[in-house]
């Protein structure tokens, strides 16, 4: 597992099992989002699965499953309504890590330059660059 910070208060991480549980709680994360299908996964790292363990921890989870697809304003306003209705730390996770960074960019174009958005996904590890000209575009302008 690995857990990768774009805020003090929202990091992603490639797929987790159940057995990553126990690190994840001891990090300090409140929540965990999943934002990974199941049909893209095997029984045992479902959503049922690793929720049941999640719950167990002490922690809540949400489960909002994204696609390209489905990465609608809809889902990405509940993925940050997910995100900030918790007194602390949340941990998304999906295949890569990759859609919960770029879901969270989405919804940060309120708060935040494109410039900005793009700085914190790089340091996570996401190059996100091509998603300069949709984040332009919601805020309403270049940066």
């Amino acid at each position: 597992m690995e857990i990768r910070p774009i805020t003090p208060r929202y990091a992603v991480s490639p797929q987790i099992s159940v057995e990553d549980v126990p690190a994840i709680a001891d990090a300090g994360f409140v929540k965990v989002i999943c934002n990974r299908p199941n049909v893209e996964v095997p029984a045992n790292m479902q959503s049922d699965a690793i929720g049941e363990a999640v719950r167990a921890a002490g922690m809540e989870y949400e489960v909002l499953e994204l696609t390209h697809q489905t990465m609608t304003p809809e889902n990405v306003a509940m993925q940050r309504e997910l995100a900030e209705s918790c007194s602390g730390p949340v941990l998304a996770y999906c295949a890569s890590g990759t859609r919960c960074s770029v879901v969270w960019a989405l919804g940060q174009c309120d708060r935040m330059s494109a410039n900005d958005i793009l700085n914190a996904t790089t340091k996570a590890g996401y190059t996100l660059d091509n998603l300069r000209p949709i984040l332009e575009q919601i805020r309403g302008g270049t940066d």
